[in-house]
């Protein structure tokens, strides 16, 4: 066995790579704490479990194009105390969370899973992902 390795120590050192390799982003995802949701997961756990889809932008860019039947929280009011009456008030239910590019969603994801809402998510890309997807967006009344 020992023979083995010591004759074959680049076909082990390129194994052991490689599944290094393929375990890191689990391990960094596990460290990152907020697991983000593809587009196309965002649309299924809206559409098959009753998902509520909130976009935390500010009031001026939501109002200018938001995912169509989003609910708008901004940011700001998901890190208060009381949390926002848009919010649902079922925390078993999943909150999918839309920003304008993922990495502000992601926070609010983490808020919102210490304020008891377990299956809080980011979208990956935001509103560019939905876009990019061709899902339907709208615009409010100025």
């Amino acid at each position: 066995m020992l023979e083995f390795l010591i004759d074959n120590i680049v076909l082990v050192m390129a194994a052991l790579t490689s599944g290094g390799l393929l375990l890191w982003p689990a391990i960094k995802g596990a460290q990152s704490g907020a697991q983000s949701v593809s587009v196309s997961e965002a649309v299924r756990l809206i559409n098959r479990e009753k998902g509520v889809l909130v976009d935390i932008r500010d009031a001026a860019t939501f109002a200018a194009g938001h995912a169509t039947g989003s609910r708008h929280v901004p940011l700001e009011q998901i890190s208060l105390p009381t949390p926002s009456a848009a919010l649902p008030s079922n925390k078993g239910l999943p909150v999918i969370l839309l920003c304008d590019s993922g990495s502000r969603a992601s926070k609010a994801a983490t808020l919102l899973r210490k304020s008891g809402y377990e299956r809080a998510v980011p979208v990956q890309g935001g509103m560019a992902a939905w876009r990019e997807a061709q899902l339907p967006v709208e615009k409010s009344a100025a």
